[in-house]
C-alpha cells in the first residue's frame, strides 16, 4: 500500500456512549473532528435514538449511514469482563471488533476504561511479541514532558514486560512527540545501578543489554525534572503517581482559590497573574492530549478520561488519525522484533 492511499482516509470509530457526558461530549466531538478535517471517516457507536437527539439539539449534521445503534451501554461500575460477555451489542464490544476485523483502523472512548482494555486485549488481540500492553501517559516535566508506562494497564509486571514497555515507548515518543533517540530510565528508589527491588533490577539488565537508550535507574524526582524521555515502572506504582499527579494539580487550585478569598488585594494579585499562569500551566491541562493509547495490542485504542470535554474528544480523534497515518502498528512489530528478542 502507497503512502499516499494510506493517508487518503481514516476510519475511526467513536463511543458515543462512553463518559461521564455522553452522548453529547462524545458526539459533539466526534463531529467536530469530522468536519474539520476530511480524511476522518468516523463512524458513532451507541443508541441510534439518543445520537439522533444531541445532533438535533446541536443543529449538527452528521452521516446518519455511519451511526451504528449498539443498544447495550457499558456503565462506569460494570465488571469488565462480565460486562464483556453480558452485553456483546455494546458500544465498546462492537467497536473492538469493527478494529479487530478491519472495519475500523481504530477506536476511542471515554467510557468504563477497565473495559476498553478488556475488550483491546481480548477482541482485537495483541501484537506479536507482546506480553502485556502497556498505557503511556504524558506527565509534565522541566523541559517539557516525561512519557510514563505503565500508568494501570496492569498492575503486575514481570522483567519482560518493562522491556516491552520500554521499546512501545521508544517508538511512540519517536512517532508521536518527533523526539529522535528517546531516553529511557527504570523508576527505582534510588540512581544507583544496584537499587531497586527484584523484578526492577531484572528489567535493569534486559534494558542496558537491549541496545535502546537506556539511561539506568531514576528517581520520582526526575519524572517532574525531565532526566530522561521515557520512565518505565508497572502499573501499579504508575497509576498510583498519575493519580497523585492530577491531585496536586487540584490542590494547586485549590490553594490559590483559598488565597484570594482572604482579601481583595490578594484577588486582584490572583487576576493580575490568572493569563500567565494559565499559559505556564497549559501542559498540564489532560484537555490538549485527549486521551491516553493502550500501546501493544493489535490495533489503535485510544481511552479517554471519563470527565472528557467536547475538546478532549477530538484530540483523541486526532491522535488516533496520527498514529494509524505514521503506521505506528507496523513500526511496533519491527521494534519488538529487532529489540525484544535478543
Amino acid at each position: 500500500m502507497s503512502e499516499n492511499s494510506v493517508k487518503s482516509s481514516c476510519r475511526i470509530a467513536v463511543d458515543a456512549m462512553g463518559g461521564d457526558f455522553a452522548p453529547d461530549n462524545a458526539v459533539m466531538g466526534a463531529v467536530v473532528a469530522q468536519q474539520g478535517d476530511s480524511a476522518i471517516e468516523i463512524y458513532l457507536l451507541g443508541i441510534k435514538e439518543k445520537i439522533l437527539e444531541v445532533l438535533k439539539k446541536n443543529s449538527a449534521s452528521f452521516p446518519v449511514d455511519r451511526i451504528i445503534d449498539c443498544p447495550q451501554v457499558i456503565e462506569m461500575e460494570d465488571i469488565p469482563t462480565v460486562a464483556l460477555k453480558a452485553k456483546p451489542e455494546s458500544s465498546i464490544v462492537i467497536g473492538a471488533k469493527m478494529v479487530k476485523n478491519g472495519k475500523a483502523d481504530a477506536f476511542v472512548s471515554a467510557g468504563n476504561t477497565g473495559a476498553m482494555m478488556a475488550a483491546s486485549t481480548l477482541l482485537i488481540g495483541r501484537i506479536n511479541g507482546v506480553g502485556r500492553p502497556t498505557i503511556g501517559a504524558p506527565m509534565p516535566s522541566e523541559k517539557g514532558f516525561t512519557l510514563l508506562l505503565d500508568v494501570g494497564a496492569s498492575v503486575d509486571s514481570k522483567p519482560q514486560h518493562l522491556l516491552e514497555y520500554a521499546i512501545l515507548g521508544t517508538i511512540y515518543a519517536k512517532e508521536i512527540y518527533g523526539i529522535s533517540n528517546p531516553s529511557i530510565g527504570i523508576l527505582s528508589v534510588g540512581s544507583e545501578d544496584v537499587k531497586g527491588n527484584e523484578m526492577s533490577l531484572a528489567a535493569f539488565k534486559l534494558l542496558k543489554d537491549s541496545g535502546l537508550n537506556f539511561y539506568g535507574n531514576v528517581e520520582g524526582k526526575d519524572i517532574l525534572k525531565g532526566t530522561v524521555n521515557i520512565v518505565i515502572c508497572d502499573g501499579f506504582v504508575g497509576n498510583i503517581l498519575l493519580k497523585f499527579a492530577e491531585g496536586v494539580l487540584s490542590l494547586l487550585k485549590y490553594k490559590l482559590k483559598n488565597y484570594a478569598e482572604k482579601s481583595i488585594i490578594r484577588k486582584l494579585k490572583l487576576l493580575m497573574f490568572k493569563s500567565s499562569l494559565k499559559g505556564a500551566l497549559s501542559d498540564m491541562d489532560a484537555e490538549s492530549h485527549g486521551g491516553v493509547p493502550l500501546l501493544g495490542v493489535n490495533g489503535i485504542s485510544i481511552i479517554g478520561h471519563g470527565s472528557s470535554s467536547v475538546l478532549a474528544i477530538k484530540n483523541m480523534i486526532l491522535r488516533a488519525k496520527e498514529m494509524h497515518h505514521k503506521e505506528i502498528l507496523r513500526k511496533f512489530e519491527e521494534s519488538l522484533e529487532r529489540y525484544g528478542r535478543k
